[in-house]
């Protein structure tokens, strides 16, 4: 007599947190995927429904543990902020993440991306960019309808979603956000920070400084009878 076994509760299976496989492989790799991170972290710090997330684990369908991806950067526009061990779409009302970046390694085979591109164009992902910095090489795809469809100038392209502008120079990308700021690597912006606060206590030093002039002016007034009040 044949015993028929039951499948396993979905609420059972165990989606791990984590493919096993390095964030980046190289330094260049590494520097490109924390600069695009963060700073849509920061242009979208104000948006309490916008998702940003570095190199983690997408599950499009509930059941199915085999079946994820780890963008290097996913934004997820109706999703609220906050801490995630992987993005399981069946909890997010099932809102995948409308764009994706990928950072090329030189470890990177062309059979990886294709699948890569096949998963984001099945499962919804609206813009697709790809950006290799040993060769100074920027792809994107929009979804044009069902199907994500090459952009064919990258060079001056804005994000329709994000509103962020790439540009292509003899050094290599350039990102932009909408209001011409450019996107800044962590030391950068450290250094704009410090020049910032420089800037400040400047301004501080000049005011005391006008401050006690302007006593010393008044203390000599007084001293020739005149009151500075009524002068």
């Amino acid at each position: 007599m044949s015993q028929k076994l039951e499948a396993s509760p979905k609420s059972d299976i165990i989606y791990p947190e984590s493919d096993g496989k390095p964030m980046a492989e190289n330094t260049e790799q590494f520097t490109w995927i924390v600069v695009i991170k963060e700073n849509l972290e920061i242009l979208f710090a104000n948006n309490t429904d916008v998702f940003v997330a570095g190199d983690l684990l997408w599950y499009p369908v509930e059941g199915n543990n085999k079946l994820c991806q780890a963008p290097d950067t996913l934004v997820v526009f109706g999703r609220p902020k906050g801490k995630r061990g992987s993005y399981k779409q069946w909890e997010e009302d099932d809102i995948p993440p409308q764009v994706v970046f990928e950072v090329l390694s030189p470890a990177n085979s062309l059979k990886e991306m294709a699948k890569k591109w096949q998963f984001y164009d099945r499962y919804g992902v609206e813009e697709y960019y790809l950006y290799d910095p040993d060769r100074l090489d920027l792809n994107g795809w929009q979804r044009s309808e069902t199907q994500l469809t090459v952009i064919e100038e990258m060079n001056g392209w804005v994000s329709p979603r994000l509103g962020i502008r790439f540009e292509m120079t003899e050094n290599g990308l350039e990102i932009y956000r909408p209001d011409g700021r450019r996107f800044l690597t962590p030391i950068e912006l450290d250094q704009r920070v410090q020049e910032a606060e420089q800037r400040a206590q400047e301004a501080e030093q000049r005011a005391q400084t006008a401050q006690q002039r302007i006593q010393q002016l008044e203390a000599r007034l007084r001293e020739l009878g005149i009151d500075p009040e009524q002068a």
